[in-house]
C-alpha cells in the first residue's frame, strides 16, 4: 500500500528499508496530519523518522509498538503474550524488537512474553497467491505451537495482512484447550485496529496539552 517502487510484500530487512527510503522520498507534508500509523508489524525505522519529522506535537505510531501496549494491558496475573507472524526472519526481528521496545537487552528473559511463532508464509500469501486451505493450516499450526508454551491469553497477529482472520486463530485454541478459552478467554489482537485506537488516544491526549487548539 505504499507509494510506486515500494516492495510488494516486506519480508526482511531490505524490505524494511526499501518502503523506509521510498515511503520518505513521496513523502512531504507530515504537518498535514494529525496522527500517522506505520502499518507494518515490524520495528520500521518509518516510526522513529516520521516522529522527528512531526515534532513534539506529533503523533506517530506502527502497529507494532501498538499491539505490544495493547497485549500488556490485557494481560491477568501469571498471564503470557505472544506473536504469530509470517516468515522465519520475523521471529528473531520482533522478538528482539519487542526487548528493545520494552527498554531490555535482547538476551534477557521476559515472564510475560511467549515469543514469535511463523507461519512460513509471506504478507500478500494470506490473501491471494496462496490456496486458502493452506493458509488456514499453516496459521493454525503456528498459533498450537505458541499455545503450548503455556499461560498465553493474549495472540498478536503480527502482520497487516492478516486482518480478518482472527477466526482462524480462536478455532485453533479450540482445537488445542476448549471452547470456552478460545471465545471468551482469549484476546485476538489486530495490529492495524490497535495502531487506529492508539493514534487516536495519542492524538486526544496531544489536545490536552496547555496551549494546545
Amino acid at each position: 500500500t505504499g507509494p510506486s517502487g515500494c516492495p510488494s510484500s516486506i519480508n526482511d530487512g531490505h524490505d524494511i528499508q526499501k518502503s523506509t527510503d521510498t515511503v520518505l522520498a513521496d513523502f512531504d507534508a507530515v504537518g498535514e496530519y494529525d496522527g500517522i500509523v506505520v502499518a507494518c508489524f515490524s520495528v520500521h525505522p518509518l516510526v522513529p523518522k516520521l516522529q522527528s519529522l512531526s515534532g513534539p506535537n506529533g503523533a506517530v505510531t506502527g502497529i507494532f509498538e501498538a499491539s505490544v501496549l495493547a497485549a500488556i494491558s490485557l494481560l491477568g496475573p501469571g498471564q503470557k503474550w505472544g506473536i504469530v507472524t509470517t516468515g522465519k526472519f520475523w521471529e528473531d526481528h520482533l522478538s528482539d524488537g519487542v526487548k528493545a521496545y520494552l527498554g531490555a537487552s535482547s538476551r534477557d528473559d521476559n515472564a510475560k512474553f511467549a515469543g514469535v511463532q511463523s507461519t512460513g508464509l509471506n504478507a500478500g500469501d494470506f490473501h491471494h497467491g496462496v490456496d486458502p486451505a493452506v493458509v488456514r493450516e499453516k496459521l493454525k499450526k503456528a498459533t498450537k505451537r505458541l499455545l503450548e508454551t503455556g499461560e498465553v491469553h493474549v495472540i498478536v497477529m503480527g502482520c497487516a495482512g492478516m486482518a480478518g482472520l482472527e477466526a482462524i486463530i480462536r478455532e485453533s485454541a479450540k482445537e488445542e484447550r476448549d471452547e470456552e478459552f478460545a471465545y471468551s478467554t482469549l484476546h485476538v489482537i489486530d495490529g492495524v485496529r490497535a495502531g487506529v485506537m492508539q493514534i487516536d488516544h495519542m492524538i486526544r491526549n496531544q489536545r490536552l496539552r496547555p496551549g494546545k487548539p
